[in-house]
């Protein structure tokens, strides 16, 4: 990765990867209504979603607009860059632990034009599954509503990182859901942005929960960063 051209070759091979299993995979995208609305309407979002559950969702973004995802400014924050360039998004550099501030105005911006973007609210290094300060308080200079995104896959590898990060395999079945936006009020307190970040996380945690259940494969634990089983492919929850 520290050659230029090895990680190109790598992030294209990353990206055809992704394409390969959306399309030998049985996928739905569920409850995306608000999407389509919001789209329609030139309404802009910020659509979060965990840093582990990031692999699959460029594919559910078949909507007009262009989407611009957070990406950390560290070596694999820069391949991940490269790979969704690949499959047609756009990104925007910083995180909440470096470039923080000019990341934030830089998503500020974005929605301000009318783009949409995208956030990992525990990334790029965490804790897991808690959400930082970053995405409400983008949601509340933009007036644009928080959009909780997640994905579940049956055949899957769970990584041992810190994101317990899942990568689905060919063919195998797998959801979508998005949830319902929440809204950040302009003149929001800090008791008020806490608030909008406990829901978000609440949301993201139920949703990431559900599609698991219903795929028969077990999920993590936000605290302890662990599933409740071994999550080799395919392992089935109990």
């Amino acid at each position: 990765m520290r050659k230029p051209a090895v990680g190109v070759a790598l992030s294209w091979c990353a990206a055809k990867y992704i394409r390969l299993v959306w399309l030998t995979g049985r996928w739905r995208i569920e409850n995306d209504g608000p999407v389509r609305s919001m789209i329609e309407a030139n309404a802009p979002f910020v659509a979060c979603f965990w840093h582990g559950r990031m692999l699959m969702l460029p594919n559910a973004w078949r909507y007009g607009g262009r989407m611009n995802v957070l990406i950390s400014q560290h070596r694999d924050g820069l391949f991940i860059s490269k790979t969704l360039s690949f499959l047609g998004i756009g990104t925007i550099a910083g995180s909440t632990s470096r470039g923080g501030g000019t990341a934030l105005l830089g998503l500020v911006r974005a929605l301000r034009r009318g783009e949409n973007v995208a956030i990992t609210p525990d990334g790029p290094r965490g804790p897991l599954m808690q959400v930082a300060p970053g995405a409400a308080v983008a949601a509340q200079m933009s007036s644009a509503p928080l959009l909780p995104i997640t994905y579940g896959a049956r055949w899957r590898i769970v990584t041992s990182s810190w994101d317990r990060f899942v990568i689905p395999l060919p063919f195998t079945r797998g959801i979508v859901r998005v949830g319902d936006p929440i809204s950040v009020p302009r003149d929001a307190d800090e008791q008020a942005l806490a608030q909008a970040n406990s829901r978000l996380g609440a949301e993201l945690i139920r949703l990431t929960n559900e599609v698991d259940a219903e795929l028969g494969v077990v999920s993590v634990h936000p605290a302890a960063g662990l599933e409740t089983g071994p999550g080799i492919a395919g392992e089935r929850a109990e």
